[in-house]
Parts: structure tokens; sequence; C-alpha cells
């Protein structure tokens, strides 16, 4: 399925300079940020720096190198923040929203790191 990307959204504005934004960690090809409507106390944003829509455009057009060092800006985030379980942290929820029925306000891929406090479950079991 072809994507469009808009380089006028939100996060091509941050990568660009042209909005602020409070970094975490930067990469050759990953951006990590604190989000500015935290719904944790660590509420990190990480995104590609290329214009990538969603995960399954990122994951079909994204060259190898872009794909590692995403995750491990990821696993990088979640090590600095002390949220690492295998490492004595409480851990953490990762969200990728994708399209229209998974609310994403942002169309560029962008993964949410949240820790800090007791999540509860995402969704109600059925």
């Amino acid at each position: 399925m072809p994507y469009t990307y808009d380089d006028q959204n939100i996060f091509a504005k941050i990568l660009r300079g042209e909005i602020p934004s409070s970094m975490v960690v930067e990469t050759e090809h990953s951006f990590a940020f604190n989000d500015i409507s935290e719904q944790a106390p660590h509420h990190v944003l990480v995104i590609p720096k290329g214009a990538y829509v969603c995960y399954d455009h990122f994951a079909a057009q994204a060259t190898d190198a872009e794909i590692v060092d995403y995750t491990r800006t990821i696993g990088a985030v979640c090590k600095q923040l002390g949220l690492e379980p295998g490492a004595g942290g409480a851990g953490y929820r990762l969200i990728a929203n994708s399209g229209a029925h998974a609310v994403q306000e942002v169309p560029h891929l962008h993964v949410h790191i949240l820790g800090g406090r007791p999540l509860g479950r995402m969704l109600q079991q059925v």
C-alpha cells in the first residue's frame, strides 16, 4: 500500500528545527524527545528521521540501518530512563498508533515510551 508523507506534520517540523523540543536522544536515524502532553512520569516519543507515516510503512521501506538504529534508540531511551525490567526497573509501555482506528494523530511514525508509575491495562479484557 503506498503512503503519502505530509512534510508539514509537527514531527517533520521538529526534525527541521522549526518547532522546539526537549531532546532525550538523537542518533543518525532517530530522534527522541519528551512529549509535551505527558501521560506518565516518563513519556518520550521516538521518531525516525525518515519520512515514514506508520510502522508498516517503515518496516516495508526503511533501510536495515534505519530499522536497527530506531529499535536500538528505543532501547537506549528505556535504559536512560531506568525503566528496563531486566536491570531492576519497573517496566514501561510502548505504543505506536497506526491509522484512523488507532487514533494516530500525527502522520509520522512514532513510538510512545511510557513509564514511571503503574499504567494499568491498556484495553479491557473481554
